[in-house]
């Protein structure tokens, strides 16, 4: 598999597991271990508050519940 392919393909399994998990966060039905794996994929990622929309990691950071959020999501 060329660099670009595997590229591709990691993105794309990146952007559907984010997806999933905040179909699943939304839907109310998210467990704490798959809140645990938004929050890890999140901070991995180093989404903190500089995500951008439309993004389902942005989507994701908007609604997880921290409780101690001391800065706003950027617009």
């Amino acid at each position: 598999m060329e660099h670009k392919e595997l590229n591709d393909t990691f993105s794309a399994i990146h952007a559907e597991m984010a997806a999933l998990l905040l179909e699943r966060i939304q839907s109310g039905e998210a467990t704490p271990s798959e809140l645990n794996v938004a929050r890890q994929l999140l901070k991995d990622n180093h989404i903190d508050l500089a995500a951008k929309a439309p993004s389902p990691l942005r989507d994701i950071a908007e609604i997880l519940p921290f409780e101690d959020r001391e800065t706003p999501i950027a617009q």
